[in-house]
């Protein structure tokens, strides 16, 4: 049976998008994420990539390699099927530098919800956060698992930059950014991390069904990590 909230949207004759609902939900993401793994292992023919969001694939093709309707059918078979939330492919371990000038808005966000800005900090690096999508820019990571105490609508007034690194969180998303690009996130610290890579195999190091956990670090570490990470050596550390 077909989940009532399934729809397939052809975006053109070149993608086809299977969605699965209109809200930032873990359920709604497992089956987005599991959809996508069952295709790789089908290994259809005409299949050129695909692209999970928070509640969508968008199904990438080759319109001279598919059937239109035999596709349809095979994304709707393979999208009713049960979805549970399975454990992070991997969990990663962050190193964040908080506060400060690598995170102008901590302080602000503590006000906001009176909080000290230490609390802040402990309550943003105390979850196992879920990449749900790799998307809007290059290698930009979008988790799931935000203290709900932290939400906090964006800003009124979106910055026209924000550093590569930058460890945001806007609404009830937590965010890790791969390059510089205007913002309008609350910037809470950085990670030296290279999130995006173009030079490097993979050129994404997190994958959606990741786990991210954040490690509050000392200011001072920053120069060390910030080299290390741009000569290549691993700065984010896989922990199981």
């Amino acid at each position: 049976m077909i989940p009532p909230a399934t729809r397939l949207l052809w975006c053109g004759d070149t993608a086809l998008t299977v969605e699965f609902g209109d809200r930032i939900d873990p359920a709604v993401n497992a089956r987005v994420l599991a959809l996508d793994a069952r295709l790789r292992e089908a290994n259809l023919p005409g299949i050129v990539e695909t692209v999970p969001t928070y509640r969508s694939l968008t199904v990438h093709l080759d319109p001279l390699g598919v059937d239109p309707p035999a596709l349809e059918a095979v994304l709707l078979d393979l999208a009713a099927r049960p979805a549970p939330l399975l454990p992070p492919k991997r969990v990663w371990r962050v190193p964040v530098v908080y506060g400060g000038a690598f995170g102008v808005d901590l302080d602000e966000v503590a006000a906001h919800h009176g909080l000290s800005p230490s609390a802040v900090i402990a309550r943003h690096a105390a979850p196992e956060y879920r990449v749900v999508m790799i998307g809007f820019l290059p290698g930009y990571a979008y988790l799931d698992g935000l203290d709900p105490g932290l939400a906090l609508s964006r800003r009124a007034s979106p910055r026209a930059t924000t550093p590569a690194g930058t460890i945001s969180i806007g609404g009830v998303q937590a965010l890790v950014a791969s390059i510089a690009a205007p913002s309008g996130w609350h910037l809470l610290g950085r990670t030296p991390v290279r999130a995006f890579s173009a030079g490097r195999d993979p050129v994404f190091l997190f994958a959606p069904g990741d786990g991210i956990r954040f490690e509050p670090t000392d200011p001072a570490r920053w120069e060390s990590l910030d080299r290390a990470a741009a000569a290549g050596e691993p700065v984010a550390e896989v922990v199981r």
